[in-house]
């Protein structure tokens, strides 16, 4: 079963502020990840969502969407990516690695309320 926690791959406080806030609103469980080791490691906890800023590249999002849909463990769990409008050529490169949606920041700020309250809210659960 999958869980309703959301990772989230994202450097840019503005928009960690942003997606912090919507998560609340919405009761979706949201934990920050900075490092692609720590990605690959929460990615194991079976994530209802990741989403990747496609601009940090101290992760190398591209490279980290590919390891994850290579992965049989992994390829199922959904990748949402979002960039500026203009970046077509990573628009690109992030589909053809295997992000399941890729936005611009514009589309993902106004629809980020609705991306997160399509996840149903989370429960305590004991380990």
């Amino acid at each position: 079963m999958q869980s309703q926690t959301v990772l989230a791959v994202v450097s840019d406080l503005f928009f960690a502020s942003k997606i912090t806030e919507a998560a609340k609103r919405t009761g979706v469980t949201l934990e920050y990840v900075t490092t692609e080791k720590a990605v690959l490691e929460r990615a194991r906890s079976n994530p209802a969502l990741i989403i990747f800023d496609l601009n940090f590249d101290a992760v190398r999002p591209v490279e980290l969407i590919g390891e994850l849909k290579a992965s049989a463990d992994l390829k199922h769990i959904s990748l949402l990516g979002y960039l500026s409008h203009v970046q077509a050529e990573l628009k690109l490169q992030a589909q053809q690695a295997g992000c399941d949606v890729v936005m611009a920041r514009s589309a993902f700020s106004m629809n980020l309320p609705q991306i997160l309250s399509s996840i149903p809210a989370s429960t305590p659960q004991r380990t």
